[in-house]
């Protein structure tokens, strides 16, 4: 009875063994599945958000100029903002009032309406007809002028918005290094001796190298 007994216990174990190892076998043979690119989520992730950060701020410079570079936290450029589109609006102002002064002069004068004489500023007195027509036209289209740098500085307002939004996301650390070397390249059988530097940027460490 206890040869038969240990005769059954051995088989028993063995036969255990055998199918623990053929499990870990298929375990083993089983494909895993693939890693997920999370590098290539993260850049998608950061494109979407500098896209979605300069489009906003393109939308408040339209909307008003200085919106946008506020929305930046630019705000030392509000200034000269309103400063560059200040320049083409009083060009404006001022060349539209001196057309209204000379038209009237003009009108005045060449349907010689002597009742509304007296309309005619002072300066405007002494000219002649042709002048009077030659200022008046050369005061409207400085206004039309005037109207193109305004909208000029108003686009430059907006394009100034939209690469600071997307400037936000870049890495423009001070993390900035170079290492100079010595370079050995081996051509048409001889050996050229040189210096190669790299260039490492910002906290990704991301290098650039450049022969000489």
């Amino acid at each position: 009875m206890k040869l038969s007994f240990s005769y059954r216990s051995s088989f028993f174990i063995i036969w255990l063994c055998c199918s623990q190892l053929v499990q870990l076998s298929a375990q083993e043979k089983k494909p895993s599945p693939p890693p997920i690119n999370t590098e290539i989520k993260q850049k998608t992730d950061t494109v979407e958000k500098k896209r979605s950060v300069a489009s906003k701020a393109a939308l408040r410079s339209t909307i008003l100029p200085g919106l946008g570079q506020a929305y930046n936290k630019k705000y030392w450029k509000i200034p000269i903002v309103y400063g560059v589109i200040a320049i083409p609006v009083s060009l404006f102002n001022y060349n539209s009032k001196w057309y209204n002064k000379t038209r009237t002069a003009y009108t005045i004068r060449s349907t010689k309406d002597s009742a509304n004489f007296s309309k005619i500023v002072p300066e405007l007195i002494p000219l002649s007809d042709e002048s009077l027509r030659l200022y008046r036209n050369e005061f409207r289209k400085n206004m039309d002028f005037s109207i193109l740098g305004i909208i000029l500085a108003w686009g430059l307002n907006i394009v100034d918005a939209t690469v600071d939004g997307h400037l936000r996301g870049f890495d423009i650390s001070d993390e900035v290094s170079l290492k100079v070397g010595p370079k050995f390249s081996s051509g048409n059988g001889l050996g050229q001796m040189g210096l190669s530097a790299t260039f490492h940027f910002g906290k990704n460490k991301q290098t650039k190298t450049t022969g000489f």
